[in-house]
C-alpha cells in the first residue's frame, strides 16, 4: 500500500478526525490534567503546611522560656531531678503539671505562711493526663490549700509551698510533691501567667464561657455574670477567673471558673474557622508562649508532636477537682483542705491502669 493509496488516506483522515476518538483523547488529556493538578495542589498544601508548622514552632521557641536546671557535673545524673528523689516509672501515657500564676490580681506573689520563706506560691495547679490511646484529656485541678507532705524532709505544707521552699529548684520540688501525691510520673512541668489565657481570648476575638455558678454575681471590676452560656471579651474573662469573694466555697468555685475559661478557649481555638486562619493561629501561639515557662524537654517539636498525636482529644476533655476530706486548720494555724485518702488511692490506681477517664466519668 503506497502513500498515495486512497484507502490509506481515508484511514488516516478517519483516525484523525473521528469525533468520538477525538472526544476520548480530549477527556483522557483532561483527566491527566485534573489528576496532575490535584497532585500539585496537594503537594503545595503539604509544603505550605510543613512551612506553617515550622513557623509555629519557631514562634513557640522564640517566646517560651525554661525552668532553671541543676548544674550537671558530668556524672550522668538527671539535671531536672536535683533532689535525687526516686521517681515513678514512665508509662505510655503523658502527664503534665500546669502551674498558674496571676501576678497582677490573684492571691499575690507573697503570702504570710508559717515556715515558708517569702510565701510565694502558685494560684492554680492542674494535673493534665493524656492516656496512652491519646483519644481524650483529663484535667484535675488541685486546690492550692491541700495539705500534703513535701519531699526532701520539708514536712507538711500546702501543696504548692514547694515553689518557695525549693528556691531555684522550686518547680522540681513541686513536681516531686505532686508525683508523690498521685504516685505517678510527671513527664512535663509548665507554668503560665493567667494573662497568657487572657491573651488567647483577645486573639480569638472573645469566647463563649459556660458559668456553672447557679446565681448571678458581680465582680469587683463591675462585671455581672449570669448562670449559663455567655460571651466574654478578654477583660471580662480575666475578671471572671479572678473573682472568688462571692462564692461560699471561695477558691473551689474559682477553680471551676478557670476550668470553664480553659474549655472555652480550647473549643474556640480548635474550631475549623480558627484552624483555617494561619495568622490567628500564629498569633495565639506567640501570645500564649510568651507567658509560658516549661522544662527544656518540652521543646517546640515535642509540643507539636503532643498536639498532633492528641488532635482528636479536644472534643473529649474532662475537667475535675481533686476531692478533699474536709477543711480545718493546721497545727501552725493555716486554713487547709485535708486529703481524701480513699479518693487518692482510687485515682492512683486508675492512673496505673490507664483508666482515669472511666474513673472521672463514674
Amino acid at each position: 500500500m503506497t502513500a498515495g493509496d486512497p484507502s490509506h488516506q481515508g484511514a488516516s483522515l478517519h483516525s484523525v478526525y473521528d469525533p468520538e476518538d477525538q472526544d476520548r483523547r480530549t477527556r483522557k488529556r483532561r483527566g491527566r490534567w485534573v489528576l496532575g493538578g490535584t497532585a500539585v495542589v496537594v503537594l503545595i498544601a503539604l509544603i505550605l503546611a510543613g512551612a506553617y508548622l515550622l513557623v509555629l514552632q519557631r514562634s513557640y521557641s522564640s517566646n517560651v522560656t525554661h525552668f532553671p536546671q541543676a548544674d550537671s557535673d558530668g556524672s550522668g545524673e538527671d539535671p531536672t531531678n536535683p533532689l535525687g528523689e526516686d521517681r515513678p516509672e514512665a508509662t505510655d501515657a503523658t502527664n503534665i503539671l500546669l502551674l498558674g500564676s496571676d501576678s497582677n490580681g490573684g492571691s499575690g506573689a507573697d503570702e504570710d505562711l508559717p515556715r515558708v520563706p517569702g510565701g510565694g506560691r502558685s494560684d492554680t495547679m492542674m494535673f493534665i493526663h493524656i492516656p496512652a490511646g491519646q483519644d481524650s484529656v483529663q484535667v484535675v485541678s488541685i486546690p492550692r490549700d491541700l495539705w500534703v507532705e513535701i519531699p526532701g524532709g520539708y514536712g507538711w505544707h500546702k501543696v504548692n509551698a514547694g515553689l518557695s521552699l525549693g528556691g531555684d529548684q522550686g518547680p522540681w520540688l513541686t513536681r516531686a510533691t505532686v508525683e508523690q501525691l498521685f504516685d505517678v510520673r510527671i513527664d512535663h512541668i509548665t507554668a503560665v501567667d493567667l494573662l497568657g489565657f487572657v491573651g488567647l481570648v483577645e486573639a480569638l476575638g472573645g469566647v463563649t464561657v459556660e458559668s456553672s455558678y447557679p446565681e448571678s454575681f458581680t465582680t469587683n471590676d463591675g462585671y455581672t455574670f449570669n448562670p449559663g452560656s455567655q460571651e466574654m471579651n478578654a477583660d471580662e474573662a480575666l475578671s471572671f477567673v479572678r473573682h472568688r469573694s462571692s462564692f461560699p466555697d471561695g477558691d473551689l468555685q474559682r477553680i471551676r471558673n478557670q476550668q470553664a475559661l480553659i474549655r472555652a478557649v480550647v473549643d474556640e481555638a480548635a474550631s475549623p474557622a480558627t484552624l483555617a486562619n494561619p495568622l490567628r493561629v500564629n498569633d495565639m501561639v506567640s501570645t500564649f508562649s510568651d507567658h509560658l515557662i516549661t522544662d527544656e524537654d518540652l521543646s517546640a517539636s515535642r509540643a507539636a508532636s503532643l498536639a498532633w498525636d492528641a488532635r482528636g482529644a479536644a472534643d473529649n476533655m474532662q475537667f475535675s477537682t481533686l476531692p478533699t476530706g474536709g477543711n480545718g486548720y493546721s497545727d501552725d494555724g493555716q486554713w487547709i483542705f485535708y486529703q481524701d485518702e480513699q479518693a487518692m488511692e482510687e485515682i492512683s490506681q486508675a492512673l496505673d491502669e490507664d483508666r482515669l477517664d472511666e474513673y472521672l466519668s463514674d
